[in-house]
């Protein structure tokens, strides 16, 4: 049987269960198991002609379906209210240095601020899994350090705190921060990486954590170096229908790649260029200062980072690294977006370098390859053109993963930018926020 998620007002004609196992073949047939085990919910999914109604969304295993869609006992469904009843509706976790603020309206159009949680205090990274539907906060106060959060309505009042990251008991380290979130390959499985550069696993959605000892317990750990946010575990790549690869990148300790799921790890820094250190140092270090790396869906041996002086791809699955930076004003900066369609097509947002992080000639500009890094061309029309020495950080900018692309990325000024047609136009969806620090669109 199909495992069935609703939010309320469902779940309160259901009696208040979050999940109900339901038979059916299609998703027609299980919302009208549904309505069989819970007459309350009868007519409130699908209308008198068995059509999903206007404003509600179903998903199977986190793509939208259609009442026809097949559905197998291993599927998970999701029936939810749809954002505000359009297809062009988008919803945009900010996080921030001042809390979460969760923007719902058009798509790359002036946004609404629908709630903002965790008011005060430093949200680092927000998501969403698109799987289970649940919405995941990192969240650091000042005093009383790092917790995750997790709920399945962002607009709730209170949201459940997760069981970690931490770190068992014996190890002499504490987290700082969680930096990134990700949903892992295997039904139930999402990944975290946090600050001092571990890697975490939960098995149950979220709720409860355990510390990934084979990349832990590396030879020579102790000896890893931070870079000047930190020594963080900050990108995660999976590699899609193959749970047992995965390429990890850390500030500053390089790409470390895995084909066994995480027990044994190896570096992927082939090509990769420290310009920071001396000449003679290049070659052995392991002093590697990864900005960001993302993985292209749809060619999953290619990865695009972001690197600290230096934009680079791999075609390799991480092994080794080729500079792709030429055509750019400047090959330094943190936030990059990659296309879920194309493997060809990458974004960035270029900072003048490290000891200016500032966009160059005060010009906000976003940078697309629409050849995987053989050309560069400038993507700014809506953005500010003078006077704009903004700075955008290496989670501030994220895409819907929808065709056109709709991307959305923020300031340290507070500033949130908008676009529904792949970059060729911007607008500003948010202009005074709080410094923002992590941007993630969930559709």
């Amino acid at each position: 049987m199909a495992v069935v998620s609703l939010r309320s007002p469902l779940r309160d004609l259901a009696g208040g269960e979050r999940e109900v196992r339901i038979g059916g073949e299609s998703v027609a047939e299980v919302v009208r198991g549904l309505e069989r085990a819970h007459p309350r919910l009868a007519g409130w999914v699908l209308d008198e002609q068995g059509s999903i109604r206007v404003h509600v969304a179903v998903f199977v295993n986190g793509e939208r379906a259609g009442p026809e869609a097949p559905v197998s006992e291993a599927d998970r469904v999701q029936i939810l209210p749809a954002i505000s009843g359009g297809a062009d509706d988008a919803e945009v976790l900010v996080g921030t240095k001042k809390g979460l603020f969760v923007l719902r309206g058009p798509r790359g159009g002036a946004m609404e601020i629908a709630a903002r949680r965790f008011s005060g205090t430093m949200v680092e990274f927000a998501t969403r899994d698109p799987r289970s539907g649940r919405y995941f906060a990192s969240v650091t106060h000042g005093q009383f350090g790092p917790r995750l959060y997790h709920t399945e309505d962002p607009l709730a009042e209170e949201w459940e705190q997760a069981d970690g990251p931490k770190f068992p008991e014996g190890e002499d380290a504490s987290v700082v921060r969680t930096w990134v979130v990700q949903p892992g390959e295997e039904p139930g499985v999402v990944w975290a990486g946090v600050d001092p550069a571990a890697l975490f696993r939960s098995e149950d959605g979220g709720h409860s954590w355990q510390l990934n000892r084979g990349l832990w317990d590396q030879p020579g750990r102790k000896d890893w170096q931070p870079g000047l946010g930190g020594l963080a575990l900050h990108s995660i790549c999976p590699w899609p229908q193959a749970p047992e690869r995965m390429a990890v990148g850390i500030s500053a300790v390089g790409v470390w790649i895995t084909d066994d799921g995480g027990e044994t790890w190896r570096n992927g820094n082939g090509g990769l260029v420290p310009r920071y250190l001396p000449e003679e140092a290049r070659a052995s270090t392991l002093d590697l200062c990864v900005h960001n790396m993302h993985r292209a869906p749809r060619r999953p041996e290619r990865l695009f980072m972001q690197f600290h002086g230096g934009v680079y791809r791999s075609d390799n699955a991480g092994e080794s690294w080729i500079d792709i930076a030429d055509g750019l004003p400047s090959d330094f900066g943190f936030p990059m977006v990659v296309d879920p369609h194309d493997p060809d097509r990458a974004f960035v947002i270029p900072l003048v370098a490290d000891r200016d992080r500032v966009t160059p000639e005060g010009k906000l500009r976003v940078y697309e390859t629409r050849d995987a890094g053989e050309t560069w061309a400038p993507r700014a029309e809506g953005l500010p053109s003078r006077d704009a020495y903004l700075t955008i950080l290496r989670q501030a900018f994220g895409h819907d993963g929808l065709e056109p692309l709709g991307m959305y990325f923020g300031a340290t000024s507070g500033e949130v930018f908008g676009s529904a047609d792949g970059g060729e136009t911007w607008s500003t969806v948010a202009p005074r926020l709080a410094p923002v620090t992590s941007v993630r669109a969930t559709r």
